[in-house]
Order: structure tokens, then sequence, then C-alpha cells
């Protein structure tokens, strides 16, 4: 049988489109894979005690509850929120909320960022609370789950626990927030936002600082952040909360210890920055200059109550600090005396 020249070239464009979709087909799988597709779940706001309205809110209203409270708490910016998150354990009268907030008291030029400080509580008891002591307030519930008791580290609840708090973010910076987050059990004696690197997109603590804020190799603390609301960081928290279903049984900080040098991480564009513990320390790895210390963290400590117990020696040390006068500064060593009960160890 003679085959023509237009056979031939209808066969090798046939060669071609079979090779091109080869090629082409298991690319857009391993895409569709890998970019997050989720829409983050509702929120649920209580009403405030004694209220006739429903406890449950729709999508709608719930996110213009959430955003009626971040609005009131945005700095002059209207876009910059602090975020911190409890439940009824940990703000409870004489635990860790009276100690964070008395920390931002005594401060250096701290006391005013209380005006923009949201308290998100996990559980209505813990809102109930928060209403009494604070002015910005917002209750995320979780259906189904009880979030008011302490969460023994790396228990189930615990897990969930935090994985609620990372998708509540997200949403944070979906609804066109920036916000510093920051665990209750950190101490602020500085102001951050004088810390901050301008080109940063997202920016986040250390339990160990290499030294570079751009290094990879930095080990991060997902107890403080600086984020912005952009497509970058929208797009990252997706695909951070998302790749729990890859990581099942481990907690959003080492999930974002796996994923922040692979592919989709590279290729978001988003600037990660690691904050040096010079200015946000923690008894994993203290700062050692009074004279710059911004936050300090009580990481590295299993137990409400060690945390506690080193959390008020931590506000007598600075307080120690704040009453010297310069000369006194210059020519004493200070130190911290923390930690003490604060230890990685198993509770007995």
């Amino acid at each position: 049988m003679l085959i023509t020249g237009d056979q031939v070239a209808r066969r090798r464009l046939l060669q071609a489109i079979l090779l091109l979709a080869a090629v082409a087909i298991p690319c857009t799988l391993l895409y569709l894979s890998t970019t997050p597709s989720i829409t983050w779940s509702l929120l649920s706001n209580p009403s405030p005690p004694n209220s006739s309205s429903s406890s449950s809110s729709s999508s709608s209203s719930s996110s213009q509850d959430l955003r009626k409270v971040l609005k009131a708490a945005a700095m002059e910016d209207k876009k910059t929120v602090i975020l911190t998150t409890v439940n009824s354990a940990w703000i409870s009268l004489g635990s860790v909320v009276d100690l964070f907030m008395e920390s931002f008291k005594v401060g250096n030029g701290t006391s005013e960022l209380l005006d923009h400080l949201v308290v998100v509580t996990m559980d209505e008891k813990g809102y109930v609370r928060c209403m009494q002591v604070h002015k910005h307030c917002f209750a995320l519930t979780t259906e189904g789950v009880d979030f008011s008791q302490q969460k023994n580290f790396m228990s189930g609840d615990y897990l969930k626990m935090m994985w609620r708090r990372l998708e509540f973010l997200g949403t944070v910076i979906q609804l066109g927030f920036d916000f510093i987050f920051s665990d209750t059990d950190i101490m602020w004696f500085r102001n951050p936002l004088l810390h901050f690197y301008e080109d940063g997109d997202f920016q986040i603590a250390c339990d160990h600082f290499v030294g570079n804020p751009n290094d990879l190799n930095n080990k991060p603390n997902g107890g403080f952040m600086y984020v912005k609301s952009n497509n970058k960081t929208i797009n990252f928290f997706k695909y951070w909360f998302k790749s729990k279903e890859r990581y099942p049984g481990v907690n959003e900080q080492d999930v974002l210890n796996l994923i922040k040098k692979n592919t989709f991480t590279r290729e978001s564009g988003v600037k990660m920055r690691f904050l040096d513990t010079t200015y946000f320390g923690g008894f994993c790895e203290p700062s050692k200059d009074f004279d710059k210390v911004c936050t300090m963290h009580a990481n590295c400590c299993i137990g409400l109550g060690r945390k506690i117990h080193d959390l008020r020696l931590m506000l007598n040390d600075w307080r120690r600090y704040i009453f010297m006068s310069p000369e006194e500064r210059q020519s004493r060593k200070i130190s911290w005396s923390v930690p003490k009960k604060c230890s990685l160890a198993p509770l007995g």
C-alpha cells in the first residue's frame, strides 16, 4: 500500500498530539492535586448572654459579625489587627490572659495596642468572660467539639483546636485584614511593628533563628505571626490548611516546617521572613538584650500551671528592668530568671 506525503504528515501530527497529551495530562492532574481549592468553613458567633436571637449564624451574618469586630479594632490603616485565641481555661480569672494583658500595660509603648487586640474565644463560656474584661471579642465555636477545657499538647482535641485556629486566620486575611497573631502565653514588652520587614508577606517567630531572616532552615513557631492580606497569602494559607490531609496527626506548626521549602510554596510568590529572636524571643531561645526585646514566648513548655508560674516571673524580671536607672542598666548584667518550672517533660 502506497503511503502519500499527506498521510505521513498526518501520522506525525497525531504522534505529536499524543506525546503532548501524555505529558500535559499528568502535569495537569499534579497541579490540580496541589493547588488549594477550599472554602473556609462557616464561622459561628454566638449571641451575647440574655440575647433573644439565635446563637447560630448564617455564613453571611457570621462574616459580617467578624468584619464588624475587626473593623472596630483596626489600627489607623483601617486593616491591621492584633489577634489572640483562648478557651475558657486560658481566660479564667488569674489565668494566662490576665498576664498577657498586664504585659501590654507595663510594656514600653504597648498599652495603646490593647485597643487593637481582638480576643477570639474557642467556646461560649470563654466569650462571656472576654466580654467582662475586654472590648473586642469574637466567639469561634466549632459544632460538636468542646474546646472549653485545657487540651494536652498533641492530643486529638489539641490538634483540632490548632487547625481550627489556622482556618480562622485564613478567614481574616480573606476578609482583607492584615493581622499580628500572638499566642496568649507571649508577653509584649515593646511594639513589634517597628521590627517587621517591609517586603515580607508572611513573617513568623522562631524556636531557633539561624541568623538570616530569609533562610528556610529557621525553625518557625506559629505562636507569633504577622501576615499581610493579599492573593499570595490567601492561597498559601489555603494550601497550608489543606496540607493537614497529607500529614495526619501533625500540628500546623510542624506541617509549615514540612511545606516551607516545597514547590508550591516556592512558586506561590509569598515572601516569607523569619523573625530574629533578639527581638522575638522565647524559652526555646531567649532574647538576651532587655534593651531590644519586643516579645517573649513561654514556648518549649508543657502545662498551663508551669506557664503561669514562669510568665509571672518573666513579668517581674521586666518590672525590675524598667525601674532601673540608665546607669544601672549599663553597669549590671540583666538576665531572665526563667524558665524555672517550664519544661517539655511530661506532666507528672
